[in-house]
């Protein structure tokens, strides 16, 4: 297995403590994956379809089913 050692300025390093917290993940672990999912081609190419996807039939589905439900926004509020 390879090391790869870098160097972050304190504000990026808190932004990514407190992403990792959010993820119940080491900042260590949080770097790692969001490297791996960055370099997984066929990731990238799969959200890239899906998002494609979502923007050609989305309105579809919605006039269909109706809006797709809210949950609590960043700010707490619950959305209709």
């Amino acid at each position: 297995m390879k090391q790869l050692n870098i160097r972050i300025d304190d504000a990026t390093y808190a932004e990514l403590e407190k992403r990792a917290a959010g993820a119940h993940m080491t900042p260590a672990d949080y770097a790692r994956a969001l490297l791996a999912d960055d370099v997984n081609e066929q990731r990238n190419r799969f959200l890239a379809y899906a998002a494609h996807f979502s923007e050609q039939w989305g309105p579809y589905f919605e006039a269909e089913y109706g809006p797709y439900p809210k949950k609590a926004g960043n700010n707490g509020t619950e959305a209709a």
